[in-house]
């Protein structure tokens, strides 16, 4: 399993057992492709998307389509995706929740990651950071940890479904910390971010790249970043191991 501290998003196309690409290579790709979101608009896994869109459509000289398909912590996109013709035309920007942590939350999973998948290749890694409400009581990690400890009947945390990213990052914290708090889901990250912006919930571990905005612009309050080194885009929030949790 994939280190919970980073987000993974892989590019993958359908495939089902046994099949292959179209016999002729040299054809490929005829027409536009289709890249499956997991989540809705707005959010890590969108924008990577579209960045990546951009350059294989300059690349493969076809248009591709971006296709959000939000629910179920991406696991909804996930089994349209491998229900595709397995002919190099569906793609799905997957992510450690969508292939990765899926299969131990839903039993009825509709798909198998490794099965109805082929790789294509790692796009991103994405530290999780811990953030909050901008007024909320706690201005470090530890105070932090300590303050959700003696409130958890009234502390809520926003997450983008069960067994995605940020739900799994925030899963670890509480197992770290010992807590049991209202955990409420979301279609995508944007959603998540706007809500804790407006204090409809107290906190979230989101990717960096999906709250960075909010951080640098003092909306929302960043409390750790759970990677080995400091991010550069903000430098003043501490590694969770400065900040006393180093298993985090």
């Amino acid at each position: 399993m994939l280190p919970c501290r980073r987000l993974v998003l892989t590019l993958a196309l359908s495939m089902t057992a046994g099949a292959t690409l179209p016999s002729h290579a040299s054809d490929y790709p005829a027409r536009p492709i289709t890249l499956i979101v997991p989540f809705a608009a707005g959010g890590t896994n969108d924008t990577l998307s579209r960045i990546i869109a951009e350059h294989l459509a300059k690349t493969l000289r076809q248009p591709v389509v971006i296709e959000n398909d939000a629910g179920a912590a991406g696991t909804t996109a996930a089994t349209k995706a491998a229900r595709a013709a397995p002919d190099g035309y569906t793609l799905i920007m997957g992510n450690m929740g969508t292939h990765g942590v899926a299969p131990f939350h839903y039993r009825a999973l509709r798909y198998d990651p490794v099965r109805d998948f082929t790789p294509i290749g790692v796009t991103a890694e994405v530290p999780a950071v811990l953030v909050a409400r901008r007024d909320f009581p706690a201005n470090t990690l530890p105070e932090f940890v300590d303050y959700v400890r003696r409130h958890q009947d009234k502390v809520s945390e926003a997450h983008v479904g069960i067994g995605s990213p940020t739900h799994t990052f925030c899963t670890l914290l509480h197992g770290l910390m010992g807590t049991k708090v209202t955990r409420i889901p979301y279609r995508g990250g944007a959603q998540a971010m706007a809500d804790l912006v407006a204090g409809h919930a107290d906190f979230s571990c989101i990717s960096l790249s999906g709250a960075v905005t909010q951080i640098q612009a003092g909306t929302l309050k960043a409390l750790a970043i759970a990677s080995r080194e400091r991010a550069e885009m903000v430098a003043n929030v501490p590694t969770a191991a400065e900040a006393g949790m180093p298993d985090f």
